[in-house]
Formats: C-alpha cells, structure tokens, sequence
C-alpha cells in the first residue's frame, strides 16, 4: 500500500511502526460554528482510511478530537450570552447530529480540549524544563521556535518566513515574533483554568499533541487534516512534540485538499460557506459522498450549482440497473430454479481487486469510482439479453459492488426506495408501461436494432415521454 506524506512529499510504501497496529489521529472541528461541507469531507475521508486500512488487515485505532475552548468560541460566548463550555457542548451535539445524518462513524477514540487541561499543562511544563518554551510576567507561555531546529520541515518554510500571511500574538514578553502559544491567560470573563502560571486556557496548537500523547504516546502512524491546517498548525504540532520526546513524532502525514465554491476558497467572509445540515436538506447523504469522492482527496474540490445534482443522477442510473436486479430476483423467489454460479467468483473477484488497486494507490476514490460505470454498463448489457446465466452475472456485479462500496458510504439504501424519492423529487414519476418500452429500447440499441430502437423512440414521444442516451444508460423524462 502506498499512501502520499506530505512530509516527504511523495508516496511511500505504509508500513506501521508497531507491525500491524495502526495508531491514526485527525484534527477534528472547532466548535465555533454549524458543520459545514468541508467539516464532513474531511471526516468522511478519515473514515475511509480508517475502514478501508481495516479492510486491509491492519489493526487501527483511529483518534479525532473537538476544539471546544479558543478565541472564536469565546467570541461567540460574548455575542450570545452562553457560557462558553455550555456553547461548546450545544454545538458538539448538532454537529453529532448532522454526521450521523451524513453516515460518517464516530472515531475510535473521541478527545477534547476541555478533558485534557491537566495533560496539556504537563506537556507544556516539561518543554519549560526543557529550555524550549518559557512564561511571561503576564502568565502567557510560548513555544521558543529558535531552540527547535527542525522548524519548517513539514511546510518548507524558513524561520524568516514563518510569519508571512499568518496571525500571531503581539505580546511585549515574547523572544521573537513567530513564537506561539502554549498556555493563554485569562482575560476577564473568560473560561479559564488554573495553571502554575495562574489562571489562563491552552493555545490552540497544543492540545492535538498533548491530546495524542495521552491517546497513544509519543509516536503515532498517521496524523491528518486539511491542507490549510500543514501551517501553522501541523508544523507546531511536530516542533512542541519532537522537542519535548527527540523523536520523530508522525511517520505519514495526510491532507486532504479545500473546498471551493464556484472557484473561489469557501469561508464566512466571502457568504459562501455551504453548511451540511442544508446539503442533506436538499440532496441524499449518498449524492454527497459520490460528489466528493470524485476528486482525489489530496486535490481541491471545486463546488458548482452542478455537481451534486450530478451526482445525484449518476447514482440514480446506477439504482435504477439495481432496481432491476432486485425486481427479477423478487420473481424467482419461491419458484423452482437452480442459481448459476459458474461466474460469479470471477466477477466478485473482479470488482474488488479492482477496487483494491485503486485504494492501494494512497486511497484513490476518484478511480475506484470511476470504474463503476463500466461496471454498471456491463450490467445493462447482460439484463437485455434474457439468458439466465446473464441474469445471475449481473446479479454477481450487483451484490459485490453493494459490498465492496459500501466502505465509501455508497449502494446501501433499497434500490426501489431511492428510485422513487428521486423520481418523487424531481416529479417525473414514470409508468410502468413507459419503463418497459425504454428498456426494450436500449436493449435494441445495445443489440445494434437501430431501427427498432428508432421505432421505440417514436412511440415514446407519441406518449409523451423524452428520452436521452448517455454513455452508460439513458434518462427518461415526461415532455412538457
């Protein structure tokens, strides 16, 4: 298996530290606001390397945490009133809610800030005792970045640059400008702990180390986030850790890409942030992933008015060939019929060696879907014919991708059910008799009867029904 480390910049063969045990951490969310989008890809991609890495025969415990104390939460404690460990846990249960309606499971490990305060002042204790971090008169702590000379290995940046488009503390009893906080006193009114230094609240870099000491010790496998986080925050993560231990503290580190909308980086200022609870108003938790998981994980992901209608679609089709399956088989239960076998090995052999491949190669959703239209063609094909050992073919593709997708979050509602809310939602709910002909109709175009295809054309316009041929099926949609 080989997975991109972003601090190598390029993929390498995985290998655990501690044979076949895999100790994995991602930076969760700070609690300050709803979910939005890229909260859910980005756990939706953790949970994937964690099931699939399973999958593979490894060992995982998978850790994620909650940012539930810093400045923006605070911020919102003044604006609304609601003390800020009472905010912080109100917002952790909607944001629970909204993932489990995105069918993302919980870690095997949950952290937060808040239950880790006693943790958090050790760690930043020793690195005082250490000679790498030191307290003002004010009783802020800061991490001496010149007393680490690995600063910038993760991110490429020199010392010199470390400030460049980053926001940092001016504080009077700071040694150097790009020195960061470890332990922030406490201004009036403010949630805060007591320390050795009096009382104040963790900065926002140390809890995830601190956090991933206590969970794991002093090395862990795999450590992940989103791109945007590689600095300040990772490369502080590695700089207060190594210090602290002298050893290497993540072997692979993973990123996943932004989220853009319509081309520009999606955020509060700009009024473009696409909440998930809204997304799963509008379109099926399914759509969403299949949206995603189109990208590679590592890429930005460009979000226009079409993508997850697009998606959308595509699983529609991809049901729709389903639905079939599962009507035929719905006939033959109880009668009197003998199941052929004779291919069904190589078939499921097949679509999950195939699917292996593409996650062995650093988790490749994009190409492991991708695949399935040739899959799902294969399957019209095989259904037109009428012979029963084509029938059975088919039904060996549909079980196997229902299992082997079933890992990215996809095939797992009733075939039938999903058909009819998506018809229902776009109210083109088709007769019966109207689908039998359309299906006669591609059968005759994948038997090359063009004009008897032609012919079903016309007599499905006579009724007053459309319909467009795609690559790997065709829509049917009622004229006017």
């Amino acid at each position: 298996m080989k997975i991109y480390n972003s601090l190598t910049k390029r993929k390498e063969e995985f290998i655990p530290l501690e044979e076949n045990n895999v100790k994995m951490y991602a930076c969760g969310i700070t609690v300050s606001g709803e979910a939005h989008i890229g909260h859910g890809y980005q756990a939706l991609i953790y949970d994937i390397m964690r099931k699939y890495l399973k999958k593979a025969g490894y060992n995982v415990t998978y850790a994620r945490n909650y940012t539930d104390v810093d400045d923006k939460i605070i911020a919102k404690s003044h604006e609304t009133g609601i003390p800020a460990d009472e905010y912080a846990a109100k917002m952790i249960e909607n944001i629970n809610e909204i993932m489990a309606k995105f069918r993302v499971d919980d870690p095997d490990v949950w952290l937060k800030a808040t239950e880790n305060i006693e943790n958090i002042i050790g760690f930043v204790s020793a690195l005082i005792e250490k000679g790498h971090a030191y307290a003002t008169e004010k009783g802020d702590v800061y991490f001496d970045v010149a007393s680490f000379k690995g600063y910038g290995k993760l991110s490429n940046r020199n010392v010199e640059d470390a400030l460049d488009g980053v926001r940092v503390d001016n504080d009077e009893g700071k040694k150097n400008p790009y020195d960061f906080a470890l332990w922030k006193s406490a201004k009036e009114g403010e949630i805060c702990w007591d320390s050795p230094w009096g009382k104040g609240r963790p900065g926002w870099h140390i809890e995830c180390s601190a956090m991933n000491r206590e969970a794991f010790g002093e090395q862990i496998d795999i450590h992940g986030g989103g791109r945007d986080l590689i600095f300040p925050h990772h490369e502080n993560e590695i700089a207060q850790t190594e210090a602290l231990t002298g050893k290497q503290f993540v072997k692979y580190w993973t990123h996943n890409g932004l989220i853009k909308v319509n081309g520009q980086k999606m955020s509060k200022s700009l009024g473009n942030s696409l909440l998930l609870a809204d997304l799963l108003d509008k379109y099926s938790d399914e759509a969403i992933k299949f949206a995603l998981l189109q990208t590679n994980y590592r890429n930005d992901i460009n979000i226009t008015d079409e993508l997850f209608p697009e998606a959308e679609k595509h699983l529609y089709e991809f049901y729709s060939t389903l639905a079939v399956v599962d009507k035929v088989m719905d006939k033959l239960r109880g009668m009197d019929f003998t199941l052929d076998t004779s291919n069904a090995a190589d078939i499921a052999e097949k679509v999950d060696k195939e699917f292996n491949e593409c996650m062995y190669d650093d988790f490749n959703t994009a190409l492991a879907l991708s695949n399935l239209f040739g899959y799902f063609k294969d399957m019209k094909k095989l259904l037109t014919t009428g012979k029963s050992e084509d029938f059975f073919a088919a039904l060996a593709y549909a079980i196997q991708i229902r299992k082997t997708y079933s890992l990215l979050g996809l095939f797992k509602k009733s075939a039938k059910e999903y058909v009819a809310w998506y018809e229902e939602k776009h109210a083109q709910s088709i007769p019966e008799e109207i689908r039998t002909i359309a299906e006669e109709r591609w059968a005759a175009r994948q038997n090359r009867d063009w004009a008897k295809s032609d012919e079903l054309r016309d007599k499905l316009a006579s009724l007053g029904y459309a319909v467009k041929d795609s690559k790997t099926g065709y829509e049917l949609t009622k004229n006017g």
